[in-house]
This record gives C-alpha cells, structure tokens and sequence, in this order.
C-alpha cells in the first residue's frame, strides 16, 4: 500500500488536509500528537505552522526549520488504523 503523502493543505487549529499516493484524503488534527517542543516548538505559531510543503523525496510533510512526521503516523491518523 503506498502511503506518502503528496498534497498537504494547513487548515485552522493545527489541522492539515493531507492526501495521499493510494488516494486517501481527508483532514488530520495534529494538536494531539504535537507537544510543540523541541523542534516542534515553532509550529505552535499558526503562521509557521501553515508553511508545511510535502517532500516528494520523504513522501511526507516538513516544516522549513526541518520538522517532520512519519508518514505511516499520518495515514494512521487519517484512516483510524494502528501504526
């Protein structure tokens, strides 16, 4: 099953609407997962937050200063299945 992620679009509240290569779509709030430190610490700023690109090298998405979530995490998340 493919799972990189290949369009990511910030929404309100921390939440991103993420597609998928298999198709899976749909809207992924990562305020539960995010604990805003360490080099998650600037995406708390709205702002910052809603510069999140999708990385075709990762297949997943980053954040300028290097941040970065598993994809698998995300599908996880998106679909309600364990990692």
């Amino acid at each position: 099953m493919l799972k990189d992620v290949v369009e990511a679009r910030p929404l309100n509240d921390h939440r991103l609407l993420l597609r998928f290569e298999d198709g899976a779509e749909g809207v992924v709030a990562l305020a539960p997962i995010l604990r805003f430190r360490g080099v998650f610490a600037p995406l708390k700023d709205p702002a910052y937050f809603a510069r999140v690109r999708v990385d075709p090298e990762l297949g997943t998405i980053v954040w300028p200063n290097g941040a970065d979530i598993d994809p698998d995490v995300l599908y996880g998340l998106l679909t309600e299945t364990p990692v």
